[in-house]
């Protein structure tokens, strides 16, 4: 395909990030560093201080950040958040200039980014849904994957900065198709989890050497490269969030959802995303690893 002339640099275009979470605050962090004209907003203003103080420039409202801004880039918690950000007093809708690129990087339902691309092609915004699979680690080290859908002109335009977060991109489809391929990467996510978490308890309940056990486990073919590290905090009680529990358990609703909607049948998520529910009330700020303790200490009667 051949690089469209109007490709993205960093020396001319103006970015805004909107979202300064676990993985937003990650990710404006590296295109900051790569030289990218980055300003940001975040809601609440903690984040956005300490990224002031790493020399990034925080614009006083959202509408300001959007209207200067050539390409607008958000990472947010929900599909609650995302259209408050987008169809709110002041959003992004109502400040965003024909001509401007969105990258649309949170993990939403299908119906609401459906919805935002139909609104961005009335208003003459060229917006792409650019789903980020890969956890805070991955965003540090700028080896995450991008998916995106929308049209090609657009994703082609914009790898320049796709080169400065991620290890790969794809273009799933058109608009939406990234946010659907999203939901099935983290539909295998949590499955994995549950499968380790599983394996684990079997290992225990069956009285092999638990830090054996968790060493073996880790090395052997079978184990995703993702999830290495996921061994280590088990072994230390450490569930700080690489991965919060809370947004894996909403993203397995998602993909719950698009299933029914679709028509496709999965008995081993519908387990799986049982056992997030059970842990949102008490472990979901921690990583998506806490549910191993909880598997091994459920019990049977019988």
């Amino acid at each position: 395909m051949a690089i469209p002339e109007d490709i993205l640099n960093k020396h001319t275009v103006q970015i805004g990030f909107i979202g300064l979470g676990l993985m937003g605050s990650r990710l404006t962090r590296r295109l900051h560093s790569a030289g990218w004209n980055v300003h940001a907003w975040n809601r609440s203003p903690q984040p956005a201080d300490a990224l002031r103080r790493e020399g990034v420039v925080i614009a006083a409202s959202m509408a300001e950040l959007v209207v200067y801004s050539d390409v607008v880039l958000s990472s947010l918690a929900n599909d609650e958040a995302v259209h408050s950000v987008y169809f709110g007093e002041e959003g992004v809708f109502s400040a965003a200039k024909r001509g401007t690129i969105i990258l649309e990087m949170s993990t939403i339902s299908p119906e609401l980014s459906h919805l935002l691309h139909r609104q961005a092609s009335t208003l003459g915004i060229r917006l792409l849904d650019l789903a980020v699979s890969g956890s805070t680690p991955a965003v540090e080290a700028g080896t995450i994957t991008l998916l995106a859908g929308g049209d090609s002109q657009t994703f082609e335009r914009c790898v320049p900065l796709y080169e400065s977060i991620a290890k790969q991109w794809f273009l799933i489809g058109p608009g939406s198709s990234g946010v659907l391929m999203k939901l099935v990467v983290n539909l295998l996510l949590g499955l994995d989890m549950q499968a380790i978490a599983e394996a684990v308890s079997l290992g225990e309940h069956l009285k092999i050497d638990r830090n054996i056990l968790l060493d073996v486990l880790s090395r052997t073919a079978v184990i995703a490269p993702a999830f290495v590290g996921k061994f280590q905090k088990i072994k230390n009680g450490d569930y700080s969030p690489e991965f919060p529990l809370r947004l894996m358990s909403k993203d397995m609703d998602l993909a719950m959802s698009a299933a029914r909607n679709s028509g496709a049948v999965l008995p081993a998520a519908t387990a799986a995303q049982s056992v997030l529910t059970s842990n949102i009330s008490t472990n979901g700020d921690l990583d998506l690893a806490a549910i191993t303790p909880f598997v091994i200490g459920q019990t049977t009667n019988g």
